[in-house]
């Protein structure tokens, strides 16, 4: 038998000849909202998607090239499933149990209320489908986000499970739709999962409580002041004054206020570092919540520093105002008064430092949005909060003492013998920037940041 001779050289072809490896299978139960935007998400992401629904016949418009069948057909295919239904219908997949044996099923369902079940739809999930892997993730998550992708304000994904195989598949099916994933653990954890879509403006919820009792406090405060004095001691009816002229001196004290409120968490934490002389202990719980909501308090002052100025902007077209200079005109009969140097240079400084606080006040507002700090190194976004925030504060500080400027000594400023409400915003910005000023000084400074750079004082 004559030997066969194997060639010395090798074909080469080319590489698009070679069979590409089939795209994965993975099901979607549900033709929902949902269920078709993560579908048309899992097809543009290079994943082959395939329906299950009661009715494949008629359950309207579907991403071009998926398949749609019926559920138990749908779930022989894939390994993966995401359940895209309504905890009220999941009493059929327990029909569908040896059909789901040892799939990953993965629940993105949501209540309309917290404890509106005993258990969390997850465990729910489990107990209808024991021989499932359920994977409870993707509810956070809306229709919307779904088909225009991740951004900054939804890029995460959060994840709890009792199978890290099936958990692993999961992260890899998210981190190519291109989230990035939460591990909260165990499927115990699914039912805090569930809540946080019911949740409304948590990190906001103490921010807002703040600005509504500070604007409230104030509002009566100046409503006593401006209006109820005037009709009791003079009889005169000034309520006209509450829609523009009270609502502009309560904004700039509230803004003024909750600006300086960024500030005083990190002056007491400093303190506290110094006092323990150590940075290894941790702060008190309620130190640690202020903290956290730093940045809602500074875009809450800044948003009534941008009421203060458009009220401002509109007080030259006030009728009030025009009837006051048309009066006052024809009073001085072409008289005019001397010209004082000293009044107009406090009026220029004072609508200078306006000027320059509220710049500064949107530079420092913008960069805390995640868009922009992301694009920001820490340093950056240090100086701009730290440091630009600092001189933001003794800007509008300025401004408001230049207002003020000499009206404390008048008798008549003390209203039923109560202060301006331009001097109780003083007080506290006043405070902070005197206890900046202390943390600033050589020698505190220098044990401030040995602390922060891990020393430690020696009890003994």
């Amino acid at each position: 038998m004559s030997e066969k001779v194997k060639p010395e050289s090798v074909s080469l072809y080319p590489l698009g000849t070679a069979a590409a490896p089939e795209p994965e299978l993975l099901c979607i139960f549900g033709t929902g909202d949902f269920g078709r935007s993560l579908g048309q998400r899992l097809l543009q992401t290079g994943y082959r998607g395939v329906y299950g629904s009661r009715s494949p016949h008629s359950c309207g418009p579907l991403p071009q090239g998926a398949q749609v069948m019926s559920h138990a057909a749908a779930a022989q295919l894939a390994s993966l499933v995401f359940i895209c239904i309504h905890r009220e219908n999941y009493s059929f997949l327990e029909t569908l149990a040896p059909h789901l044996t040892g799939k990953v099923l993965v629940d993105v369902s949501n209540n309309l209320k917290k404890d509106l079940y005993p258990e969390a739809n997850a465990e729910y999930l489990q107990r209808l489908v024991p021989g499932a892997h359920v994977v409870k993730s993707f509810n956070t998550l809306s229709a919307w986000a779904l088909q225009n992708g991740p951004s900054d304000a939804n890029r995460q994904v959060y994840l709890c499970g009792n199978s890290p195989e099936a958990k692993q598949m999961v992260v890899e099916v998210a981190t190519k739709l291109g989230f990035t994933v939460l591990d909260r653990g165990s499927l115990y954890a699914a039912r805090e999962l569930e809540d946080f879509p019911l949740q409304l403006f948590p990190e906001w919820r103490l921010p807002l409580r703040v600005a509504v009792g500070l604007s409230a406090s104030f509002f009566f405060y100046v409503l006593i002041r401006d209006v109820i004095y005037e009709y009791v001691e003079q009889g005169k009816d000034t309520s006209f004054r509450i829609m523009v002229s009270l609502a502009n001196k309560v904004f700039p004290i509230v803004s003024l206020i909750m600006l300086c409120l960024c500030y005083v968490p990190g002056l007491i934490a400093a303190f506290l570092q110094l006092y323990r002389g150590t940075k290894y202990k941790r702060f008190p719980d309620w130190l640690d919540r202020w903290m956290l909501c730093r940045k809602q308090l500074g875009l809450l002052a800044l948003g009534f520093a941008s009421l203060h100025v458009l009220y401002t902007l509109i007080i030259p077209i006030r009728y009030y105002v025009r009837y006051r200079l048309a009066a006052i005109t024809i009073s001085q009969k072409n008289q005019t008064d001397e010209f004082v140097t000293g009044m107009a240079w406090r009026t220029d400084s004072y609508y200078s430092m306006g000027i320059l606080g509220f710049a500064l006040y949107l530079v420092v507002g913008i960069t805390s949005l995640p868009s922009v700090s992301n694009a920001l190194s820490w340093r950056e976004f240090s100086f701009i909060q730290s440091k630009l925030g600092y001189l933001t504060l003794f800007f509008c500080t300025f401004h408001t003492y230049l207002y003020g400027w000499n009206k404390f000594l008048n008798h008549s400023s003390y209203k039923w013998y109560t202060p301006p409400p331009y001097m109780l915003a003083l007080v506290l910005p006043s405070v902070v920037l005197v206890f900046k000023l202390l943390v600033l000084l050589p020698c505190v400074d220098r044990r401030l940041t040995r602390i922060r750079q891990g020393w430690e004082k020696d009890d003994k």
